[in-house]
């Protein structure tokens, strides 16, 4: 194990606090058939559904309204065993929502209804000081692309304020890069923000297709780019279905290819099922190669179904 995760693993990993950061949205579900199927989900929610199902100690850091619709997450959240103590509540907003639709290869289309969501609101209110504060009991702290789009400038400067914080007092960050490219405004703004979220993070999920879009470049390029940022460990998602993984730490640099699936459905969630089931693994003292195969296997059986969250029953042993 490198000394990045003998930072939070000292105290085992069944124990460790991790904060992630983001927007959970209704999420509605189109089948084939034209019928649709009701739920909530967002990237950093998935994440944090998967966390706990492999034994950390999540809690989701968001704004919702004081609607069923909140009333029915937190619900839910709660039943994942995902801590709900830092969901700063809105009475006058509602959650985000979206429609997701299929082809017959299982890659995924969106429709949005977000702009005005409770979450936007995060981290700008006096009393979300609280809120900022309360992420130094964690050991973990974990956001992505989406949660860094859907912040207001003050708010994001403000959390970005308080990473520095957290990990000079040894705690760790991991992002998600998730680029979406119609939360920008334009790739000017992306560039910059994500500069500065790459300065403040331990361990990267990332793609050459969310980081050539906003900065240029090749596989080598990003992981000098990274590098230079101070990131500590890379994790670069490839297509065909594989991933490397390349550490500062401890002088890794390796390729790990995905196991076949089978019948792909909807790879909706496949990142974000990944990117829990790599953190429990490393946390659990796995090397890079074996955290990043719990990761694959997570995210194969994840692809085999509609929807970002597998039914208990259905989730993979051994990871």
């Amino acid at each position: 194990m490198t000394g990045l995760w003998d930072v939070i693993a000292r105290s085992g990993s069944s124990s460790t606090k991790v904060a992630a950061i983001g927007e959970c949205m209704i999420e509605i579900v189109r089948r084939p058939d034209g019928s649709c199927a009701f739920g909530y989900a967002g990237d950093t929610l998935n994440t944090s559904v998967y966390l706990a199902r492999l034994g950390l100690a999540p809690s989701y850091v968001t704004a919702l309204g004081t609607d069923p619709f909140s009333d029915d997450m937190m619900t839910f959240w709660k039943a994942e065993d995902i801590g709900t103590e830092l969901v700063a509540r809105r009475p006058d907003k509602l959650p985000g929502l979206y429609i997701v639709s299929t082809d017959d290869a299982g890659e995924r289309r969106f429709h949005y209804w977000r702009n005005d969501s409770a979450a936007r609101t995060l981290f700008t209110l006096p009393e979300d000081a609280a809120q900022l504060a309360a992420l130094a009991r964690f050991a973990l702290i974990y956001w992505s692309g989406i949660s860094l789009a859907i912040l207001r400038e003050a708010a994001r400067e403000r959390l970005l304020e308080t990473l520095v914080r957290r990990r000079a007092a040894g705690g760790l960050v991991a992002f998600d890069t998730n680029f979406r490219p119609r939360l920008w405004p334009d790739l000017g703004a992306a560039r910059e923000v994500y500069a500065a979220a790459l300065r403040q993070a331990d361990i990267v999920f990332t793609s050459l297709d969310d980081e050539a879009p906003i900065f240029g470049g090749d596989e080598d390029a990003l992981i000098a780019r990274h590098e230079g940022c101070g990131v500590r460990e890379t994790v670069i998602k490839r297509s065909p279905p594989g991933c490397r993984v390349v550490t500062r730490d401890g002088g890794i640099d390796v390729a790990v290819e995905a196991p076949p699936v089978a019948n792909v459905v909807d790879t909706t969630a496949a990142g974000d099922s990944f990117a829990a089931a790599y953190l429990a693994a490393r946390l659990k003292g796995e090397d890079a190669r074996s955290a990043a195969m719990s990761g694959h296997r997570l995210a194969g059986a994840v692809v085999g179904v509609r929807g970002a969250i597998l039914p208990r029953e259905s989730m993979p042993g051994g990871l």
